[in-house]
């Protein structure tokens, strides 16, 4: 697959920025970029999104049989990954780059942790948990696929007239 240049780049340079602005687009919501550079990111953005769309709702309920304490037997009903699900989350996790959970103002230090425990990957999460069911539910009710982000052009660029855009999920 061809890709655009973004300038005197290295292939990894190039990859590793379009890889960052993929993560923080799907992180914030909205990025400001180059029009050249928006272009390479939505095209993969919208790869993921419809990854995450396809899988979001492929879950499989497991019974886990265990010793608790006291040494009695307890049976739990658990929901896990599909396995197509589960490699769609690992190629996801592949891609992206892993981004902490801010803490609030108003937290503490233990509060932070105990928020945050179960969320290894918030940014892979929030893509299966959020982004997904919106836009399968979008795409349901449009009948179409497709168009999950929005390009709006703001003008060229200060100092070398790049012309500026910014590039958020409709």
């Amino acid at each position: 697959m061809a890709q655009r240049k973004l300038g005197c780049r290295t292939a990894a340079q190039r990859k590793a920025l379009i890889r960052n602005q993929v993560t923080n687009l799907i992180w914030y919501g909205r990025i400001e970029t180059t029009l050249a550079r928006a272009k390479e990111v939505r095209s993969m953005a919208e790869r993921l999104i419809t990854l995450a769309i396809n899988e979001c709702d492929n879950n499989v309920q497991v019974e886990k049989t265990f010793n608790n304490d006291k040494g009695q037997t307890v049976t739990v009903t658990v929901q896990n990954d599909a396995p197509s699900k589960l490699h769609a989350r690992r190629q996801i996790m592949a891609y992206l780059y892993e981004i902490k959970e801010a803490k609030l103002d108003d937290e503490s230090k233990s509060a932070y942790r105990a928020r945050t425990k179960d969320n290894k990957y918030p940014c892979v999460e929030k893509l299966f948990r959020d982004i997904g069911p919106k836009y399968k539910a979008r795409n349901a009710e449009k009948n179409c696929a497709g168009g999950y982000t929005r390009i709006i052009k703001k003008g060229p660029r200060r100092g070398d007239a790049a012309e500026m855009v910014i590039l958020e999920l409709i």
